[in-house]
């Protein structure tokens, strides 16, 4: 099929060309017009599609801002004389070949340490060949941005479900009443919840005569638009969901709808966190507790959902358990209106193997358990600095920048600094790719293709869209899925020379697909021939042909119970009360007696912003984005500080000094700085000017969820206090 997006523009004349946005997890649907010479004029909404309805956020309206920025990198850097140099991508990977192999050679395969930031959930090639990479290198020393961000999430369900995949998200259009903690989807457009417009969708439910309530430290956007805000001291979440636990259990005002076991162990559990202890210590009070879960229990439909406010704090898994207990107990766990599983269109290869397990390795220096095939992001920098067998000599990043999003950033970036070889795959010189050996960039966004296998298994609506490149490569250009199969390969010992038709193929073969069933496969490349495969064996029976003739997306329906078929658990099912959360359970009741700090920081997400990459587009600078430490009225006043006293933060491993932005939407006792800052020293023109702090120099790598190894970025103890005029005045 010819679309127009196939058609050339003549001299003068403008195009348009439709693409899924790949900024965040919601997955909107965008139009974009293009002059002669393929640059963008507008982008809007696409009001065709049937799952975003022409929604579209500021940062989606500056796509074209972001593909066309002057920073981005275009051709391999490969570092001669200490100074990086643009080469060709046969030398750029002739000297990958040789620094890996070299490693690999004299320290054995677990010097070589791999890092996966958060784009890589978004980008076809990272999803196709993410897990080959870490295979064919063969290295225990795999990290990823999930122990800075949801692995909690995927522990509880592994625990629960035997399926680390099996991620709950509410049904939000049809539910009538949900509670959201630690979450802020107004501004982050939904987060392991892709729906786009959340704040349309909340406010449908208002309409509907439903219920929204919000559990924040701040009353951010999302709160606002609640029937109700309760005010939480960071951290304590697990405790207030406890004692819901407690309450329903104790009423008797469960209601489940499917098979489980564990429930008189969970019972026992829950027994000793009553909202009358537990009250004083979250700073809500114990019958807004009780009556918080009571109405849970008792409404038609309901789903709780929480995010990384809760995911990234000591207990972060034992919060996400509570989360779907809470969705069995009142029988909306897999119910329309309720919390549900969505199925993908493609066929959902990330749940074939064994039932979930942690603990297949652990790490050389502090032992912590292997998860998921990777260890804690906090404890690279371990296994950088200590010497011994197994110390990492050599890092491969893709798409991730964890000199400045890991926990005590500045120490990592250190580490790094020091290591024998580095190689990136990044559009952008940042933080920790300006330490490389070797850079390789990806091409443009226009001039990629996008399908969303991951985000699709949370969508609240099954839905499938596929975009071809708009724009074509230049010939000094190589396709993301080209730079990482050729990294696959020589991973594998096959070298720098191996064609990447060769990985395509393995993967194939993986499938069972060669000969006359391979070369009957669609596509223009290997990689639409891979979508082609996947999209067949799928559950809904589609192709690559049927996504291109649906250039405006297609309607796959409202989600659908997919429990018991899910479980994989031994005996098939939900397990309420697994053994390693049980225990947990034990030390958070000793949080019940902790003295809390003078002062806690959160995070705070913003919605122009996005990570640390999003900081160099001058239309998405200013306003409320905006680096500044909120602290409630009654705090300032007592510190002496206000919009022209800078506060200097401290922490167990490092401090800042920031501006003040007073403001009585955060409860006492509790200050907030956004993440994604600190670009001082950055190549980055746009994000230099404005560079703000890191939040992650404050943010302790020895401090970690006990389940799943995630970093605390959330509930840091601090210390505040004006900065010295010194300091202030620099």
């Amino acid at each position: 099929m010819v679309t127009i997006n196939d058609i050339p523009a003549r001299e003068g004349t403008t195009r348009t060309a439709y693409r899924t946005c790949p900024l965040c997890e919601a997955g909107c649907a965008l139009r974009l017009e293009l002059n002669d010479t393929g640059r963008v004029l507008r982008v809007t909404g696409d009001d065709r599609d049937p799952f975003s309805k022409g929604y579209i956020c500021p940062k989606g309206a500056v796509l074209g801002k972001l593909d066309e920025d002057p920073d981005r990198l275009s051709r391999p850097l490969l570092r001669r004389d200490g100074e990086l140099r643009e080469v060709s991508w046969e030398e750029a990977f002739a000297a990958v070949d040789a620094g890996l192999s070299g490693v690999a050679a004299r320290h054995g395969r677990d010097a070589v340490a791999l890092y996966f930031g958060n784009p890589t959930f978004h980008t076809i090639g990272a999803y196709l060949y993410r897990q080959a990479m870490s295979q064919a290198m063969g290295s225990k020393n795999v990290y990823s941005a999930s122990t800075a961000d949801q692995m909690p999430k995927q522990v509880a369900g592994g625990l629960m479900f035997g399926d680390a995949m099996a991620i709950g998200v509410p049904d939000l259009d049809r539910t009538d009443h949900l509670l959201i903690l630690g979450a802020n989807p107004v501004e982050s457009n939904g987060s392991l919840c892709a729906a786009p417009d959340f704040a349309g969708r909340l406010k449908a439910l208002r309409r509907r005569g439903g219920k929204l309530v919000v559990v924040d430290p701040r009353r951010t956007r999302t709160a606002a638009l609640a029937d109700e805000h309760l005010s939480v001291r960071p951290g304590t979440d697990p405790l207030l969901l406890m004692a819901m636990v407690h309450t329903v259990l104790n009423e008797g005002l469960e209601r489940i709808g499917l098979p489980v076991s564990g429930l008189e162990e969970l019972r026992e559990v829950a027994r000793g966190f009553p909202p009358e202890a537990v009250g004083p210590v979250c700073g809500i009070a114990p019958e807004t507790i009780a009556r918080t879960a009571r109405e849970l229990a008792a409404a038609s439909t309901a789903a709780v959902y929480a995010r990384i406010g809760t995911c990234t704090t000591r207990y972060g898994t034992v919060a996400q358990w509570l989360v779907d207990v809470l969705n069995a107990l009142t029988g909306n766990l897999d119910r329309p209106g309720g919390v549900m599983f969505a199925e993908t269109a493609a066929l959902e290869i990330f749940r074939a193997g064994p039932a979930f397990s942690t603990g297949n390795w652990h790490s050389r220096v502090r032992g912590l358990p292997e998860v998921m095939g990777e260890f804690p992001v906090a404890t690279l920098a371990d296994e950088i600095e200590t010497p011994g067998e197994g110390q990492v000599r050599a890092l491969v990043t893709v798409a991730g920048n964890p000199a400045s999003s890991a926990p005590n950033a500045p120490r990592l970036a250190r580490a790094v600094e020091g290591l024998e070889f580095v190689v990136c795959v990044d559009p952008y010189l940042n933080e920790t790719t300006r330490l490389a050996d070797v850079i390789l960039p990806p091409p443009r966004t226009l001039q990629s293709p996008h399908f969303d296998f991951l985000v699709q298994i949370i969508m609240v609506r099954n839905y499938a869209r596929y975009s071809r490149p708009i724009l074509p490569l230049a010939d000094d250009q190589r396709t993301e899925a080209e730079i990482l199969a050729r990294l696959t390969l020589i991973a594998a010992g096959l070298g720098a020379d191996a064609e990447p038709a060769r990985a395509e193929e393995m993967f194939l073969e993986q499938l069972g697909i060669t000969g006359e069933a391979a070369a009957g496969l669609d596509g223009e490349d290997g990689t639409e021939k891979i979508l082609d495969a996947l999209l067949r064996a799928g559950g809904y029976g589609l192709s690559l042909k049927a996504l291109l003739d649906a250039e405006h997306g297609v309607d796959l329906g409202p989600l659908k119970p997919r429990l018991p078929d899910l479980l994989r658990t031994p005996d098939h099912s939900v397990d309420l009360a697994p053994a390693r959360l049980v225990a947990e359970a034990g030390r958070l009741r000793t949080a019940l007696d902790e003295e809390p700090p003078e002062f806690m920081l959160i995070g705070r997400r913003q919605l122009r912003s996005n990570n640390s990459w999003l900081h160099n587009v001058a239309e998405l600078r200013g306003g409320t984005n905006l680096c500044t430490l909120h602290i409630h009225p009654g705090d300032a006043a007592r510190l002496g500080l206000d919009a022209t006293t800078p506060a200097l933060i401290g922490s167990a491993v490092g401090e800042v000094t920031v501006p003040v932005e007073i403001t009585d939407t955060i409860m006492p006792g509790v200050v907030s700085l956004p993440h994604g800052w600190g670009h001082q020293d950055s190549p980055q023109k746009v994000a230099r000017r404005d560079p703000g702090v890191n939040a992650n120099v404050l943010t302790d790598d020895a401090v970690l969820d006990g389940v799943s190894g995630t970093a605390v970025f959330n509930g840091v103890p601090v210390t505040v206090r004006a900065a010295p005029l010194q300091e202030a005045a620099s």
